[in-house]
């Protein structure tokens, strides 16, 4: 494993990073971990917009919609020419 030292960091982004890794419950350096394996993980490109979505907010959960059925058949929103 390789050892990375970072100089000259702000107070205020060490303060940011000390609160997000207490937040993730993790210590600094493995947050830092974590942020850098993130950032140059190799995305999928070929991954729709919703599957996306889905992946990103997952964890939240859904929501069931209890839709009645239609009374009317479906129409185009355009009459054809």
């Amino acid at each position: 494993m390789a050892a990375v030292s970072i100089r000259d960091l702000d107070d205020s982004v060490r303060e940011k990073l000390r609160v997000r890794a207490a937040r993730h419950g993790r210590s600094m350096e493995a947050e830092m971990r974590a942020i850098l394996t993130a950032a140059v993980r190799d995305d999928d490109s070929t991954q729709g917009l919703f599957s996306a979505l889905v992946d990103r907010f997952a964890e939240l959960g859904g929501v069931e919609l209890d839709l009645p059925p239609r009374a009317t058949p479906a129409r185009a929103a355009y009459p054809p020419e």
